[in-house]
């Protein structure tokens, strides 16, 4: 394989399984964690109320800054995917 990066994927999906967003970055960083939020948020019409992710430390550094109201909860999955749960509306 010649000129091939390695990334990781951010996925958001909601409680029904939708996928809300995706993004590949080369960084799982708490720095591309925010930007992964950020981004998400805005294509939402409701703030999440809670939001499970695997056990990386980024996504509870990114949600205290972007979303400090918001409850996380790890668990760990085969799919690594953080779910958000959209049930408080956005002001």
């Amino acid at each position: 394989m010649i000129n091939v990066e390695r990334g990781w994927l951010w996925r958001a999906v909601d409680d029904g399984g939708e996928v809300l967003d995706i993004l590949v970055q080369c960084r799982r960083s708490a720095r591309a964690a925010k930007r992964f939020f950020r981004k998400l948020l805005k294509g939402l019409r409701r703030v999440p109320c809670a939001i499970v992710t695997d056990r990386l430390a980024s996504y509870a550094a990114a949600k205290a800054v972007v979303m400090p109201t918001v409850a996380i909860m790890s668990q760990n999955s085969a799919e690594h995917r953080v779910e958000f749960t959209p049930l408080a509306r956005k002001n």
